[in-house]
């Protein structure tokens, strides 16, 4: 059973910069596609990035092309989003989540069964 655990969320002011980590345990993370997704209350998680678990192809949302970067280090069992030019809208939680081994099977949340608890960014204009 996979678990993930995000850390790296708080406050920032507009064109700041955030980095958020996503800590796995329970299973191979090398195996395992990463993704980030953001939700906003009564809308529905929207996937910011991935990465895929071999060859480290990385897919992100179009608003955030050029301003995020997924990245993974599987010598330490983690993936982050490093999150430049922030704005406001990108307010939001940012979770964690990852796809069954040997998998990159698309971009809506089911595809990911594993979930990481949320980190709350908040971007101040």
């Amino acid at each position: 059973q996979v678990q993930l655990v995000e850390s790296g969320g708080g406050l920032v002011q507009a064109g700041g910069s955030l980095r958020l980590s996503c800590a796995a345990s329970g299973g191979t993370f090398s195996r395992h596609t990463m993704g980030w997704f953001r939700g906003t209350p009564g809308k529905e998680r929207e996937l910011v990035a991935r990465i895929r678990w071999s060859g480290d192809a990385t897919k992100y949302l179009d608003s955030v092309k050029g301003r995020f970067t997924i990245t993974r280090d599987n010598a330490k069992n983690t993936v982050y989003l490093q999150m430049n030019s922030l704005k406001p809208e990108d307010t939001a939680v940012y979770y964690c989540a990852a796809q069954t081994a040997n998998n990159d099977y698309g971009y809506l949340p089911t595809h990911y069964p594993y979930w990481g608890q949320g980190a709350q960014v908040t971007v101040s204009s």
